[in-house]
């Protein structure tokens, strides 16, 4: 793993638990919010847990992983780059999506569902046989491994414009994925999550293509 990887790791870990905390506070809050609140143990229970070949499950496994690489890319060009605007939509990037990360991971702990599945990515989506790209893209979206790899060795200009047209890519690719769990997803908070990433990512789209429009590039490579 590239050193960018083992940073984003490390802050992803770290969260893991914030997403469980954030869900039970959210599943519970309603409940509760004008009286005495019941045991912890009766208030889990009443929680319906997803199966693991459901939307809510899916979602969860398949953007944790699209947004691992997004924080990867984001960690990258800020070392290739002194663009104070695109460090800065970076930085963004990274922290919004590292927090978002742990959330769906600590989702996924808290229903003591696994974090991998033997199904390709995105069959919760009914494209199980159309998600899987090559060279590590796994799904819509994602760079792949020379991709990566290229974005590594650039500089300058040259950076930041590769880093805007791969991560317009993967914000369509995700965004994509987003509005299929907004319409399939049953956890209330985790479609209130997917719905945050739809509205996030098509501004973040707007400000890119803007931003590569002022560097004489267009979104497509």
């Amino acid at each position: 793993m590239r050193p960018a990887g083992l940073v984003a790791a490390a802050a992803v870990t770290a969260l893991v638990a914030a997403g469980a905390i954030t869900y039970a506070v959210a599943e519970d809050g309603g409940a509760h919010a004008h009286g005495p609140a019941p045991a912890a143990a009766a208030s889990a229970s009443a929680v319906p847990v997803p199966a693991a070949d459901s939307a809510d499950a899916g979602f969860a496994r398949d953007m944790a992983v699209h947004h691992q690489q997004a924080v990867e890319m984001s960690y990258i060009v800020r070392d290739r780059t002194r663009d104070a605007e695109v460090r800065r939509l970076a930085y963004d990037i990274a922290q919004t999506q590292a927090n978002q990360r742990g959330m769906l991971l600590g989702w996924l702990d808290l229903w003591e569902l696994p974090k991998v599945s033997a199904q390709p990515p995105m069959t919760w989506m009914g494209m199980g046989d159309a998600a899987a790209g090559k060279d590590g893209a796994l799904m819509p979206g994602m760079a792949t491994d020379a991709q990566l790899e290229k974005l590594g060795r650039l500089s300058g200009r040259q950076a930041e414009i590769a880093y805007l047209q791969l991560m317009t890519a993967h914000h369509k690719g995700g965004l994509h994925m987003a509005q299929g769990c907004v319409a399939r997803c049953t956890v209330a908070v985790e479609k209130r999550l997917a719905q945050s990433m739809v509205d996030g990512q098509q501004s973040e789209l707007r400000l890119m293509a803007g931003m590569l429009k002022e560097r004489g590039a267009k979104p497509g490579s």
